[in-house]
């Protein structure tokens, strides 16, 4: 599937690659500061079923003070998980410029009472990163590959990305003929809003994407239709694949149990 942010713009138009030496609309670019994203997964422990009702209030009530306390470094949204996956109950997705908040976050979580029933299943770390792609036909969009504004839809869909290195051994020209093929078919599914981060050097996968849409059909749809595709061939890895639900936290907590 494609991963480099193509699929993103392809509502708008066509994409090819920058030229070098060619000035883009897209300035400036240190207006632009890349951002730090983190998907994190977690599952509670049956255990937190056994407490009483007044320790797990509690325990959900710190757990949300923590959250809130780091939204003026951070932006957090959180989704439900239950009833989709064995493995998973939440994630948290989180957005800023350091890293450090995030690690401050998590540990303020691991001291709650909540916190020591949790166990995270799944972390993947990312950054916006600037596409090798424009688009041609909307000079005048402003480029949003580096800033990153999610929760506008219900439904995600999260998985971590690894290209074959053959991949990386073809031409610029042959692997742009290629993602024209992925662009024409995403351009079908406007419901869908891709957002693609990069890991290369920060964690196993090379890529993170994530699909917004409250039209989970469509989503599967152009997921099937993308796998026909010449590109796909040179897919290695693209699961495990999360099928999350946008509630609030407190939400998300509530159906714990």
């Amino acid at each position: 599937m494609s991963t480099e942010n193509e699929q993103n713009t392809a509502a708008r138009g066509s994409l090819r690659l920058a030229e070098k030496g060619v000035q883009t609309t897209e300035q400036p670019r240190a207006a632009l500061p890349r951002q730090f994203v983190t998907f994190t997964f977690y599952r509670v422990r049956p255990e937190w079923r056994m407490l009483t009702e007044a320790e797990r209030v509690q325990g959900r009530h710190e757990f949300i003070e923590a959250v809130e306390a780091s939204r003026k470094d951070l932006l957090i949204h959180n989704y439900s998980i239950v009833g989709l996956r064995t493995n998973v109950d939440f994630m948290m997705w989180r957005i800023g410029y350091a890293l450090d908040p995030m690690q401050d976050l998590s540990a303020r979580l691991n001291r709650t009472k909540l916190g020591r029933y949790l166990e995270t299943t799944q972390s993947f770390l990312s950054m916006t990163k600037r596409s090798m792609y424009i688009d041609k036909d909307n000079p005048e969009h402003v480029e949003d590959r580096l800033h990153i504004i999610p929760g506008k839809s219900n439904y995600l869909f999260v998985y971590p990305f690894v290209k074959t290195r053959d991949w990386y051994t073809r031409s610029v020209e042959e692997r742009q003929e290629m993602m024209d093929e992925h662009i024409r078919i995403g351009s079908k599914y406007h419901s869908v809003k891709l957002h693609t981060t990069y890991s290369f050097g920060l964690d196993d996968q090379e890529f993170v994407v994530a699909f917004e849409t409250d039209e989970p059909a469509d989503f599967l749809d152009l997921v099937q239709e993308l796998r026909e595709s010449k590109a796909s061939s040179f897919t290695l890895r693209d699961t495990p694949m999360y099928t999350c639900r946008q509630r609030t936290l407190a939400e998300c907590l509530e159906a714990l149990g």
